[in-house]
């Protein structure tokens, strides 16, 4: 099958693999219908996570269609279309109980903190993504949702990530009705981040990026106020001051790891690799929200130690709060929200590419030539 493979920082490229075989009864195979380049595949392509393994296939956002199981699935079937969340679930242990599907503690050897990941490194459990014809997904009765027969595949490959990534941002963020919310970052999870703030009951929601291309786009899709940060002396004041020298209510960090605007952390973090990614987001956040406030953190870093003042949290009496999105606890609402017109993922789609174009699609993304907002990719098999 054709796959996309990892050769190394900035170096991927379509190659021949091996096709997915079943391994565990509760296994399945999907045949890949939609599958999309993420921000956080930037992560892993900038050679910024650590254990990202030569041969690897990434891709944690796909939609597809069931055309083996094992024999244990009972949940879905041979010939039925699935959304497939990022998060690879067992749905038994203590956390996947709580809903919290993004900390499963039986997914994942290689680490106790974050469950499994489609497609990422093997930090994150080593398993291939869907960046292929074919991929192999685990506990089947778990993760994959069948796609409603009226919802557009472009739609429903969103609802794997982007679409509850954003929206959990919203929701962890604690927005009280008339708040005012500024998001960093308006790639595709802050965009949306933004837009589903509105959802919460927010007064005023702002974003800030430095590519205007992008903030246009966010002005558009989020209904928000969008600043370039290049043309601020410092994003933390013109906050405070468009904020009555208050802050904000609520600060989400939709950036991670590799945030620009501050010299020191672009060395240590991406340069130098001597914490887990540039904080600079996580900075601004912490230090632009308001006493008493909330900071809300979907941005990925990595899982060593980051340089973040700590001391103004404490001073501030400030919540923070992350996790990556428990997609699964999600999904019921958001499919409802996507049938009732109230939210529109497909809307950020820009680019539509063959799977054969992989690496020309990691180099636009990477480098946000043509205006590259969201990128879907469609494997050759997808159309039979």
């Amino acid at each position: 099958m054709l796959a996309m493979e990892y050769r190394g920082p900035k170096r991927v490229r379509a190659v021949q693999k091996p096709m997915p075989e079943i391994k565990h009864p509760q296994d399945a195979i999907v045949r890949v219908l939609r599958t999309c380049i993420c921000g956080s595949d930037l992560h892993l392509y900038n050679g910024n996570v650590p254990d990202t393994r030569v041969g690897s296939t990434f891709g944690h956002e796909f939609v597809g269609e069931i055309v083996e199981i094992g024999a244990d699935v009972t949940k879905v079937k041979v010939g039925d279309r699935v959304i497939v969340p990022f998060n690879i679930a067992c749905g038994e242990c203590h956390f996947c109980r709580q809903g919290m599907f993004g900390n499963c503690h039986e997914s994942n050897t290689e680490a106790t903190a974050v469950g499994a990941i489609f497609g990422y490194s093997h930090t994150a459990g080593g398993f291939d993504g869907g960046q292929a014809e074919y991929c192999r997904v685990p506990y089947a009765n778990v993760g994959p949702t069948i796609i409603p027969a009226d919802m557009d595949l472009d739609d429903a490959v969103m609802l794997t990530d982007v679409t509850p990534t954003g929206y959990q941002a919203a929701e962890m963020a604690g927005i009280q009705t008339g708040d005012t919310v500024v998001v960093f970052g308006a790639g595709p999870i802050g965009i949306m981040a933004a837009r589903c703030a509105w959802l919460f009951g927010a007064g005023r929601v702002i974003i800030i990026d430095q590519e205007d291309y992008r903030l246009d786009f966010a002005r558009n899709y989020s209904y928000c106020e969008a600043y370039n940060f290049k043309e601020m002396n410092d994003p933390v004041v013109f906050i405070k001051k468009i904020t009555d020298w208050m802050g904000a209510d609520v600060v989400i960090d939709a950036v991670g790891a590799e945030a620009a605007g501050n010299t020191m952390q672009t060395i240590t973090g991406r340069k130098l690799l001597l914490q887990a990614g540039s904080a600079t987001a996580l900075h601004w956040a912490i230090n632009s929200v308001k006493k008493g406030g909330v900071v809300s953190i979907v941005g990925v870093y990595g899982p060593t130690d980051n340089l973040i003042p700590i001391g103004n949290v404490l001073n501030k009496g400030l919540t923070i709060r992350g996790n990556q999105a428990s997609v699964k606890r999600l999904l019921p609402r958001l499919i409802e929200h996507v049938q009732n017109g109230v939210l529109n993922p497909k809307g950020l789609i820009t680019h539509r590419i063959p799977l054969e174009e992989v690496a020309d699609g990691y180099r636009m993304f990477s480098a946000k030539l043509d205006n590259c907002i969201k990128t879907v990719m469609l494997p050759p098999t997808a159309n039979q």
